[in-house]
């Protein structure tokens, strides 16, 4: 009897009674889990929010796991894990992610080569570069494959480490392993960042040479690279050679990429044609799409185009979300259109389910920049009334505002209520703004002031001591 190749059949549960699971394969775009729309194992949905609400602990993943299969006896599918990674990588949970294969092979799977590369990625991720290369090294020789070879490679170069990533390409190249886009990309990613896009364009040459196929991330990284050199005829050839034969079909982000790298050329002309396209190419139900188009017609100053825009986004839901409207709010923030600002913000305060403090934000820096002080304190106070509980950036922009403005005391007042609004967890998110906002009190050259700054922040145990 012919196997289905669409069908995979899995064990779960306690090993001395495993039970068989027949599941799809998951050969389509992954589902997303948030959305409750993933196809697997009863329940899975649930037994992924449990995992993300497991905090940073070692083996708090592992632990949901085993009450899962082996107390609650549940069933759980390759597929879903597959699913539950995909999704805690986007979210950045990576050392969550990293737990779920190390259940895995707790329980005697054998990962496959996709698995041990997200393996090396994810460690990377979660521990850093020397994790990933010891467990690279501690495969067996089979297991260090094409797949295994490149995660390892896109760590280097994520890492900036030139000598090691063209050591291991050199490998590859003995073993035939670099003979797909993946470790080309990764090389052009590394000279990218080492502000070395000139030989970005000796890469994709090399490509052609050896018959290898770029694939999109290559146009994409050479676009950039014509971009940083300054080469409006090369980002032309990109987009040219890109459509040609049909080969390969862009989606929407390809375009909004080439959008972006017009713009940071100065050619806006283009940039314009490339967001037509990206409109052609969209999905009407694609938010993110609606988003960015709104967000780069008002780069280039077109604001009858994010007009229609927005008014298209609206049509197409039977609500208009709240990221929705934040992204107008920026939108005409960055048109400089207070009426506009004001009008859009009424719209969405008339209609909104949850008061979100970020759009309330929007309009207060609006309002600081054009010193309109005793405006911006009474939407807090609304903010307040309806719900809503301001956080570090609302009063950062106070900060920012007094210390412009020479009212240091003041100023002073509204860092300790920015500081107080930090949760523990997210501490280390605004490390580097408190560092920053400390030094602008270390030039005021006032000791008083210098020996509060440092009370509140002690207070608030941002500092030790």
């Amino acid at each position: 009897m012919q196997r289905n190749p669409r069908l995979v059949l899995l064990w779960v549960g306690k090993v001395t009674t495993r039970r068989l699971c027949t599941v799809t394969s998951p050969n389509q775009t992954q589902p997303s889990v948030g959305a409750g729309i993933l196809k697997g194992s009863k329940g899975a949905s649930s037994l992924y929010h449990r995992i993300t609400a497991v905090g940073y602990n070692s083996e708090g993943v592992i632990h949901t796991l085993d009450q899962w299969v082996d107390v609650e006896r549940k069933t759980l599918c390759i597929y879903d894990i597959t699913c539950f990674i995909n999704e805690l990588r986007k979210y950045k949970q990576f050392n969550h992610a990293l737990q779920l294969l190390e259940w895995l092979e707790k329980k005697g799977v054998c990962l496959s080569r996709t698995h041990q590369a997200k393996r090396i990625d994810l460690l990377y991720r979660a521990n850093g570069v020397i994790s990933s290369e010891e467990y690279f090294m501690g495969l067996p020789n089979p297991a260090k494959n094409k797949c295994t070879y490149g995660a390892l490679l896109h760590c280097y170069c994520r890492e900036k480490m030139i000598e090691k990533a063209l050591e291991l390409v050199k490998k590859m190249r003995e073993l035939n392993f670099d003979t797909t886009s993946f470790a080309y990309n990764s090389l052009m990613t590394l000279y990218m960042k080492l502000g070395e896009p000139e030989k970005v364009p000796l890469l994709a040459q090399e490509m052609k040479e050896r018959q290898i196929l770029p694939d999109i991330c290559s146009y994409q990284l050479l676009m950039s690279s014509y971009s940083a050199l300054k080469d409006p005829e090369g980002m032309d050839r990109v987009v040219e050679e890109m459509n040609a034969g049909g080969r390969i079909e862009p989606n929407w982000s390809v375009y909004s990429h080439f959008a972006s790298m017009y713009i940071a050329s100065g050619l806006f002309d283009k940039a314009e044609l490339a967001l037509k396209e990206l409109e052609r190419r969209q999905k009407c139900t694609d938010r993110l799409a609606s988003h960015f188009l709104l967000s780069m017609y008002a780069t280039i100053g077109k604001a009858s185009e994010v007009t229609r825009v927005w008014q298209t986004l609206k049509s197409a839901f039977p609500r208009t979300t709240n990221v929705s409207y934040l992204t107008m709010l920026q939108t005409l923030a960055r048109l400089n259109d207070l009426d506009g600002l004001k009008d859009c913000f009424k719209e969405w305060e008339s209609n909104c389910l949850t008061y979100d403090i970020r759009l309330v934000n929007v309009i207060i820096l609006a309002y600081l920049k054009r010193d309109m002080i005793e405006e911006a304190k009474l939407l807090v106070e609304g903010a307040i009334s309806r719900g809503s509980k301001p956080n570090y950036a609302t009063f950062m922009m106070f900060v920012d505002f007094y210390m412009k403005n020479q009212c240091t005391d003041l100023a002073l007042k509204f860092l300790e209520k920015a500081i107080l609004a930090v949760e523990e967890h997210e501490w280390e998110l605004y490390q580097e703004s408190v560092h920053q906002l400390m030094k602008q009190f270390e030039a005021e050259k006032d000791a008083g002031i210098n020996e509060e700054v440092q009370k509140i922040l002690k207070q608030a145990k941002f500092l030790q001591g």
